[in-house]
């Protein structure tokens, strides 16, 4: 009756039909209308920008919650650029969170990716357990997915603390399990899509398997990528003849209710019945039970977990692994004699991930000279170290997110399985190093979205750590500018950190405080072709302002090939 009613209040008004769950089915505007309707919007935000910037900071919240739902729509949608940076920096965590659900156009979804990206670069910056979060990031790269597929949008955060966080210090067999048996990683390489040819699900009857075949099939996405990417490598000795039985084996691996973030499930249906020749090794799960009962739907969840614990268990795996964990933590190419003891150690503790790693970093390679400050920081490594290494507190983690995909390194959004590459051949160009020399002129300069920066306290925590003979350098002052023709310059610069100390040039005071910022940001010897360059910079850009003298040289010491090492 009152949808009745409500059908002929419309008529009466002379408006359109109701849709099918009976609510009025408004004509979208038109274009002149939707132009006039952003107009109107944006002067709207503009007036409450105004507004809000004439209050103090701690009433600026209050006061846009207050506003009519309209206003505040239209502000929080149509404020931008450098209003809306000044805003977010001022805000709190909780403000700014509050600020993004008021926004008409950004859906859960983005918020989620965004709350979870700014946690990974918070957790990268001022995390005092380094090592397990360097350990988580290492471990998402090597199992990665994608979160801009499908539900995964949903998943990643449970994957990344459940699976991932959870075992990054653990055993490898238990970290890779968990992998495994993530809806996310389901989701990500379709192995949910999979079904047994010879299933119950596709309507393939047990007395009589050749009758009834259905069309659906197995989906070999996850079965070679666990092989190929996470395990054995691409060497790894397989064949596509285990591509395809692997997948037959973890047929069943699912998710239920993908579209409504279930839980991971093994169905039985799906699992493709009979034992398994695979490589070397019969997979079978075959019981006596009958069809349907407790002991029978779970019999194939175990053909699973068999073929991954015999892939954990291989030596070609425990060679992969070693050799990724040492290309991430010594050098692109690392040494075979080292690849070859964590391996052993590998195999000797049933794949203890602290056990491998005590390994490498009690080696004489990671300690030797050669291999000192030879890995070149990804983008995450850079943003991340330019504000540990300076003990700047970040304040507007969604700028360093921005920042991020400005380098090319987007969170959580490496498309390929591989996920983002390790090597210096990947992220070293001289696009890359322009902009991480723009990133480190407006950090310092105080223009990363209202980023607070204090060279002065970089200079008096160096200071601090020197020996007792060092004496306070005395400030002199130069002005900044033409930025490129530095920054190319720094291009040709080798960075040679093991070769004799150079004197940096410049006054007497402008020489001790780039040793003293160098001895800080970097810890160890600059070349003497970057101390030119810097030396050549300062001359070049004359200022009275030794504040100004003094941002520029931290500037430039980050924007060294030098500072790019790790």
């Amino acid at each position: 009756m009152f949808e009745v009613q409500v059908a002929k209040f419309y008529k009466d008004q002379d408006l359109h039909k109701l849709n099918a769950d009976g609510k009025p089915n408004l004509p979208p505007p038109t274009d002149a209308e939707a132009a006039a309707q952003k107009k109107t919007d944006q002067e709207t935000a503009s007036r409450i920008a105004g507004e809000l910037f004439a209050l103090p900071k701690n009433q600026r919240m209050s006061t846009l919650i207050k506003l009519p739902v309209p206003d505040r729509v239209a502000f929080t949608t149509y404020v931008a650029g450098d209003q809306k940076n000044l805003l977010l920096a001022d805000f709190s965590p909780r403000e700014r969170e509050i600020f993004t659900g008021m926004a008409a156009n950004i859906g859960t979804p983005k918020n989620i990716i965004n709350e979870l990206s700014e946690a990974k670069v918070l957790r990268a910056i001022l995390s005092e357990r380094q090592l397990q979060e360097v350990m988580a990031d290492f471990w998402f790269n090597h199992f990665n997915i994608y979160i801009g597929k499908d539900s995964d949008t949903w998943y990643t955060t449970s994957y990344e603390r459940d699976a991932i966080r959870k075992h990054a210090l653990g055993k490898f067999r238990d970290l890779l399990l968990a992998t495994s048996s993530s809806p996310a990683m389901m989701i990500y390489l379709d192995n949910w899509l999979s079904i047994g040819p010879d299933s119950l699900a596709n309507g393939v009857n047990p007395a009589n398997p050749k009758s009834n075949r259905g069309n659906k099939g197995l989906n070999e996405n996850y079965g070679r990528e666990v092989m190929e990417l996470h395990t054995l490598g691409v060497n790894g000795g397989y064949t596509q003849a285990d591509v395809t039985t692997l997948a037959a084996i973890l047929t069943g691996w699912t998710v239920e209710r993908p579209n409504q973030a279930g839980a991971f499930l093994y169905d039985y249906k799906k699992h493709e019945p009979g034992p398994k020749q695979w490589r070397g090794h019969t997979i079978s799960s075959e019981t006596t039970a009958q069809p349907g009962s407790p002991a029978n739907t779970q019999a194939g969840l175990k053909e699973g977990i068999q073929a991954l614990t015999i892939l954990a268990a291989d030596p070609r795996t425990a060679h992969f692994i070693s050799y990724k964990l040492a290309q991430r933590f010594v050098a692109d190419e690392p040494p075979t004699e080292l690849v070859d003891r964590m391996a052993a150690t590998y195999l000797s503790t049933d794949c203890d991930i602290k056990a491998i790693l005590r390994t490498l970093v009690q080696s004489p390679e990671f300690n030797s000279k050669k291999y000192f400050r030879n890995k070149l920081k990804t983008p995450m490594e850079f943003v991340a170290s330019a504000f540990r290494t300076t003990d700047t507190n970040p304040v507007n983690p969604g700028a360093l997110v921005e920042t991020l995909k400005a380098m090319g390194m987007p969170l959580y959004y490496a498309l390929p399985p591989t996920g983002y590459y390790i090597t210096a051949d990947h992220w070293m160009n001289s696009s890359a190093l322009v902009i991480r020399l723009n990133f480190s002129y407006s950090l310092i300069e105080g223009k990363l979205a209202n980023q607070k920066f204090d060279a002065a306290h970089v200079l008096a925590l160096g200071l601090l750590s020197q020996p007792p003979s060092s004496q306070t350098p005395e400030l002199s002052a130069k002005e900044k500018s033409n930025r490129a023709n530095f920054s190319e310059a720094l291009l040709t610069s080798e960075p040679t950190a093991n070769q004799p100390d150079q004197a940096p040039p410049g006054s007497a005071g402008q020489s001790s405080a780039l040793r003293v910022l160098e001895s800080t940001l970097i810890g160890a010897n600059v070349s003497a072709q970057t101390n030119q360059l810097i030396g050549k910079q300062i001359d070049q850009l004359f200022t009275t302002n030794s504040t100004d003298t003094l941002n520029l040289l931290t500037a430039l010491v980050m924007g060294s090939p030098e500072f790019q090492l790790r």
